[in-house]
């Protein structure tokens, strides 16, 4: 598969759109649905909806499960919460079991009805997945930051990377939850990683022509645009989102105070109080923090609210994402 200068990031949560997947193939990328935190049945719909929209290729990202938390760190945390939980009037959920995302039902799907590409964030499938995927005929990404990570994937038989520098809004793509990310620039990042062998998709701070100049020169055969899309008009975020994006006036941060994983987003109250409290934890923190964030987000407290972002996120624009894909297309070619 000849993967197009455009992709379109998979944004769990409802930043990614079956609207968003058609209007950047519309625009010559490739978009992608984000399994993230739905139902099989959920991402069932999603992909058929998809299919109605558009004729093209497009991708599924899935989360690989990681290893349940420690439930004493989650319950301390819990604690801490509660006198938050107070203040917007939620209860804080007090069980929260191992969970994996539906791992092995969405794996079902996706190869009962496959896609044409397949990418994994979080970890690497079992080599007897990897292998089922490629019989399907599934065209397979990994998620990589580091070059351990990279190598691994390559061993597993991955197609491509989706090499993943700080800059990237969002959760961290390490493969493992207690990892501390690493802060080499994308540039030297893809430098390095090229030397697993695999073709590279540049994921990070990508929203402009020197950005994707720099990152074309690097090796990589693509960019992963996320925080770019998520003001256009298929754009599934919500308007506070969207408004904060456009006007805050603080910088990006990495941090695990909304979901136990380390991510970066806007700089606000609620990651100033508990970044520093917050537990490894995914996706246990993640269930923890759920009726906090709905709080904020109905209230539109930008202050409490989980605001992924990458460093780039002022060079987000409204529109068409048809539009910005052609014109982000053009200027990542530029060097061709």
């Amino acid at each position: 598969m000849v993967v197009p200068s455009i992709v379109a990031a998979p944004m769990a949560g409802g930043g990614s759109t079956p609207e968003l997947v058609a209007a950047v193939n519309d625009g010559g990328g490739l978009g992608f649905l984000a399994a993230g935190y739905k139902s099989a049945t959920a991402l069932a719909d999603q992909i058929a909806v998809t299919r109605k929209l558009t004729g093209r290729p497009f991708g599924v990202n899935l989360f690989v499960p990681d290893v349940p938390s420690d439930p004493a760190a989650v319950a301390a945390y819990r604690e801490v919460l509660r006198a938050e939980a107070e203040r917007y009037g939620v209860v804080l959920p007090e069980e929260l079991g191992p969970d994996r995302d539906g791992w092995e039902e969405k794996t079902a799907l996706l190869l009962a009805d496959p896609v044409a590409v397949v990418s994994y964030t979080f970890g690497l499938p079992s080599a007897a997945e990897a292998a089922a995927f490629r019989a399907a005929g599934t065209y397979q990404v990994a998620t990589v930051t580091t070059l351990d990570e990279a190598l691994a994937a390559a061993a597993r038989g991955m197609d491509a990377l989706c090499v993943q520098g700080p800059e990237a809004g969002g959760h961290r793509g390490t493969h493992r939850a207690d990892a501390v990310p690493g802060t080499t620039p994308l540039p030297a990042l893809l430098r390095e990683i090229g030397t697993a062998g695999l073709p590279m998709i540049a994921a990070g701070g990508l929203a402009d022509g020197p950005s994707l100049v720099a990152v074309r020169e690097a090796g990589a055969v693509a960019a992963q645009i996320g925080t770019a899309y998520l003001r256009t008009d298929e754009s599934g975020a919500n308007e506070p989102y969207k408004k904060a994006l456009a006007g805050h006036p603080g910088p990006t941060t990495v941090t695990r105070a909304f979901t136990g994983r380390p991510a970066r987003g806007l700089r606000n109250a609620f990651i100033d109080r508990y970044g520093p409290l917050a537990p490894t934890g995914y996706p246990e923190v993640h269930h923890l923090t759920a009726p906090l964030r709905a709080a904020a987000t109905a209230r539109g407290d930008l202050e409490a609210m989980h605001l992924w972002a990458g460093t780039a996120h002022h060079l987000a624009r409204t529109g068409p994402a048809e539009a910005l894909t052609r014109e982000l297309t053009a200027a990542f070619e530029q060097t061709a």
